[in-house]
């Protein structure tokens, strides 16, 4: 099903993704909002920094480090299984790439072409 340009779409495609971030951190974001094209999709974040990431970019700054790429990680997948089973969208590709300074995280839903 390809995805539709409604402000009822986005704000569902937005819901599904702060549920996730509430998964994964325990809290949702503090900006979010989509744009929606014929073979992509676009999700610009902010997130709240979790108490637990400054402790570790104090104290190991490496492992932070590692921690963002794993949850960045983490959280592309569970962004695609949901996208696939409740939206039912083929999806050729999911890139994210999060600026832990500024907390903004972008992500690209690249769709199947059908």
């Amino acid at each position: 099903m390809p995805p539709v340009d409604s402000n009822d779409y986005k704000k569902k495609l937005c819901h599904m993704y702060n549920e996730i971030s509430k998964e994964l951190f325990g809290f949702g974001t503090t900006s979010l909002r989509a744009a929606v094209e014929p073979n992509l999709i676009t999700l610009y974040a902010r997130h709240r920094k979790s108490p637990r990431s400054t402790a570790l970019e104090g104290e190991a700054p490496t492992l932070k480090h590692e921690v963002d790429f794993y949850m960045s990680s983490i959280y592309k997948k569970r962004i695609r299984e949901k996208l696939e089973q409740e939206f039912e969208l083929s999806i050729e590709a999911v890139l994210r790439d999060y600026d832990p300074h500024t907390q903004w995280a972008i992500t690209n839903i690249i769709l199947a072409e059908s």
